[in-house]
C-alpha cells in the first residue's frame, strides 16, 4: 500500500530508488556512581574518548574526494573547534568530579544543557547549529561505549543509486554520499539551515530533513519517491505516481540545462529593463555555488558562522582573513558584508554580552546592531576587518536590524573613529567604502525618507520585516500559518521602502527568502524593484524569471494588488502576473 510522508524539503529535485537506512540511534547513556579514587581514571577515559574523536575527524577531512565540488573541510573543521571548545572538553570532566559519575552521563548533562541554549535562539540558523552539537556528542559517545573504528562512517559500497534515510546526517557524511552517487537524502531531524541542508544544496542532492518518525514506515529496499522541492517522500508509490514522477524528472533535467545556458546572458526584462542579481552566502565555502551558477556579486554575506562553536569572539585577523577568501574568489565583484546579527539569548556566543538583559522575547530584544553597540569588543574588530579588507576589491558594509537615526549615528561614529585609527597605523582601506542598512524593521521601512540622507544603499530583509509587520514567529508551528509575504501590510511597506530609496536616488536591493522565490518576481519588479539577492540554488530560475518578464503591465496589477484586500484575489492578481 503506497504511503506519503511529509517533512521540509531542502534541496530541490526528484529522485526515485530503493531504500538504504543508517541507523544513527542516540548512544543510550546510563548513570552510575564511581568512587572517588576511580574519578581520575574516568576523566582519562573521557580524554582519551575526545582524542580519538579528533582522530576521527581528521582521518574523514584527509579523504575528502579531490574533485568534491563543495569544500566540506570547513563544516568538518566547526566540529574539530567544538572538541578543542571548554564547553565539551573541560566541563564533561567537572561534571565528572561534582557528580562522581561516569562520564558518559557527564557529557549527556552537558549536551542537554547546550541544546537548550540553542533552541532558546530566536535565529533559525543558529538554532539548527545544535545538531552539529548532537553529532560531535554522539561520535565521542560511541568511543566510550567501545565503538572505536577510526573509519565510523557509513558504509559506501552499498549506497550507489540508492536514497538514504537516517535520524540526521553529518556534514562529511553528505558529502561522502554525494561522492558514491546517491540519489537522494531523507533525514528524520533538521532544519532549513542544518549544515547538511546547506551542503545538500550546494551539492544538487534531493533532500528532506525534519521528517519526523518515518523509520517504522519505511524498510531497507523500499522503492520511494523524494519530492525534494515539496518535501513529501512516497512509499511504495503506485504506477501511476511513478510515471508521473519520472515524467517530472526529465522535465526537471531539461530545464536545469536550459538554465545553465543562460549563466553569461545579461540579466534583463524582455523589454531591456537591466536588473541586478546577486547572491547570498554564509560562509567562504559557498563561493563554489556562487561560481557554478555565474554569480557575479554578493548581495548579502552573513557573518555569523565566524561566532559558532566557540566561547570567545573571533579576532580581527580571523574575520579578515574569512573577508578576504571570499573577495579574492569574486574578483572585482561587489562584496556586502552585514555585520554581526546575532540575538540576546546566545549566551553560547559570548555571555558577557548578555548580562542585564533578561529579554523573553529574543526577537525583540538585544540583537543584531543592538548588541553591537552595547559591546564594543566584539564589533570593533569586525568593522576594523571590514575597512581594511575594502581596499581589496568592491566591499560593502551593511548594518541589521536598525530602527532609527541614533543607531545610525553611533555606528557612523564608531566607523569614523577607526578610520582614522587606521590611517594613524598606515593601514590601506577604501575611505569611499558604501555603507548601507537593513530595511527588516517596520519603523525603518516607514521613514525610508528620513534615513536615506545617511546611507549609500538599503536592502530589504523581508524574513524578519514580514515577522515583525504580522507579530508572527516564523519558527513557531503553531502560528507560522500566518507568515504570508503577500499580506497587504507587508506589499506596502515594501513598496513604502522602494519608493523612498527610489526617490532619494539611493539603490535599494531585496535579500530576503522572498526574493529567492520565483512567483514574487513580477510582482517585486511591478513594485519598482530592481536589484535582488538570492540563495545560491535560486539565482538562475530567478534569473530566468527576469529574463522572461516584460514591464509592460506589472506596474498596473501590482498597484492593483496593493489596493486589494482579499488574500484570493491577491493570489488570483499574482498569477495573471506570472501567467
Amino acid at each position: 500500500m503506497s504511503l506519503t510522508l511529509h517533512g521540509i524539503g531542502v534541496s530541490k529535485g526528484i529522485a526515485i530508488g530503493k531504500v538504504h537506512i543508517i541507523n544513527h540511534d542516540p548512544v543510550e547513556v546510563s548513570e552510575y556512581c564511581l568512587p572517588k579514587h576511580h574519578l581520575d581514571d574516568e576523566v582519562v577515559r573521557f580524554e582519551n574518548a575526545v582524542s580519538l574523536a579528533c582522530q576521527q575527524l581528521l582521518h574523514i577531512r584527509e579523504r575528502i574526494p579531490k574533485d568534491t565540488t563543495v569544500d566540506v573541510a570547513g563544516f568538518l573543521d566547526a566540529h574539530l573547534l567544538m572538541l578543542e571548545d571548554n564547553l565539551l572538553k573541560k566541563v564533561p570532566i567537572d561534571l565528572i568530579y561534582e557528580h562522581q559519575c561516569n562520564a558518559e552521563w557527564a557529557l549527556k548533562m552537558q549536551c542537554d544543557n547546550i541544546v537548550q541554549l540553542f533552541d532558546k535562539m530566536d535565529d533559525p540558523y543558529l538554532s539548527a547549529r545544535k545538531h552539529d552539537v548532537v553529532q560531535v556528542v554522539t561520535r565521542i559517545q560511541r568511543i566510550l561505549r567501545g565503538y572505536t573504528d577510526i573509519s565510523y562512517e557509513p558504509a559506501q559500497a552499498y549506497l550507489a543509486n540508492t536514497i538514504v534515510l537516517a535520524n540526521d546526517l553529518s556534514p562529511a557524511e553528505t558529502v561522502f554520499m554525494q561522492h558514491h552517487n546517491i540519489l537522494a537524502f531523507a533525514t528524520e531531524y533538521g532544519g532549513t539551515t542544518s549544515h547538511t541542508a546547506i551542503l545538500a544544496r550546494s551539492l544538487g542532492i534531493p533532500a528532506i530533513v525534519g521528517l519526523r518518525h518515518a523509520r517504522p514506515y519505511i524498510q531497507p529496499n523500499d522503492t520511494v519517491i523524494v519530492d525534494g522541492e515539496k518535501g513529501v517522500i512516497f512509499v511504495a508509490p503506485d504506477e501511476r505516481s511513478l510515471r508521473y514522477y519520472r515524467m517530472r524528472q526529465r522535465e526537471e533535467k531539461r530545464y536545469r540545462a536550459a538554465l545553465s545556458k543562460i549563466k553569461t546572458s545579461p540579466t534583463m526584462t524582455r523589454d531591456g529593463t537591466p536588473v541586478t542579481l546577486h547572491v547570498n552566502i554564509e560562509f567562504p565555502e559557498d563561493m563554489t555555488a556562487v561560481k557554478r551558477v555565474g554569480g557575479e556579486g554578493i548581495g548579502l554575506y552573513r557573518t555569523e558562522f565566524l561566532f559558532m562553536n566557540r566561547q570567545q569572539p573571533p579576532e580581527e585577523e580571523e574575520h579578515f582573513d574569512a573577508y578576504s577568501r571570499v573577495i579574492r574568489s569574486l574578483k572585482g565583484g561587489l562584496v556586502t558584508i552585514r555585520t554581526l546579527d546575532l540575538g540576546a539569548d546566545k549566551q553560547f556566543v559570548d555571555s558577557r554580552s548578555h548580562e542585564g538583559s533578561s529579554a523573553t522575547n529574543p526577537a525583540l530584544g538585544l540583537r543584531a546592531i543592538r548588541l553591537c553597540l552595547k559591546d564594543l569588543k566584539l564589533f570593533k574588530p569586525q568593522l576594523r576587518a571590514i575597512l581594511r579588507a575594502s581596499a581589496l576589491g568592491q566591499v560593502r558594509m551593511m548594518i541589521p536590524m536598525v530602527c532609527g537615526l541614533q543607531e545610525l549615528a553611533q555606528v557612523t561614529k564608531i566607523i569614523e573613529e577607526i578610520r582614522t585609527e587606521l590611517h594613524s597605523k598606515s593601514l590601506p582601506f577604501d575611505p569611499a567604502m558604501p555603507f548601507g542598512v537593513m530595511v527588516e524593521v517596520p519603523a525603518m521601512a516607514l521613514c525610508t525618507d528620513l534615513v536615506t540622507p545617511y546611507v549609500d544603499f538599503l536592502s530589504i530583509g523581508t524574513n524578519d520585516l514580514i515577522q515583525y509587520a504580522l507579530a508572527v514567529d516564523r519558527s513557531d508551528e503553531a502560528v507560522n500559518y500566518l507568515y504570508d509575504p503577500l499580506h497587504p501590510a507587508v506589499l506596502r511597506l515594501i513598496k513604502m521602502s522602494i519608493d523612498g530609496a527610489t526617490q532619494a536616488g539611493k539603490p535599494i536591493s531585496m535579500c530576503g527568502e522572498m526574493a529567492s522565490d520565483s512567483r514574487y518576481v513580477r510582482l517585486l519588479l511591478g513594485l519598482g524593484l530592481r536589484s535582488f539577492s538570492v540563495n545560491p540554488e535560486a539565482y538562475l530560475e530567478i534569473k530566468q524569471t527576469i529574463i522572461n518578464s516584460k514591464m509592460d503591465g506589472l506596474a498596473r496589477l501590482a498597484k492593483k494588488i496593493l489596493k486589494t484586500s482579499s488574500q484570493a484575489d491577491i493570489t488570483g492578481l499574482l498569477e495573471a502576473i506570472n501567467a
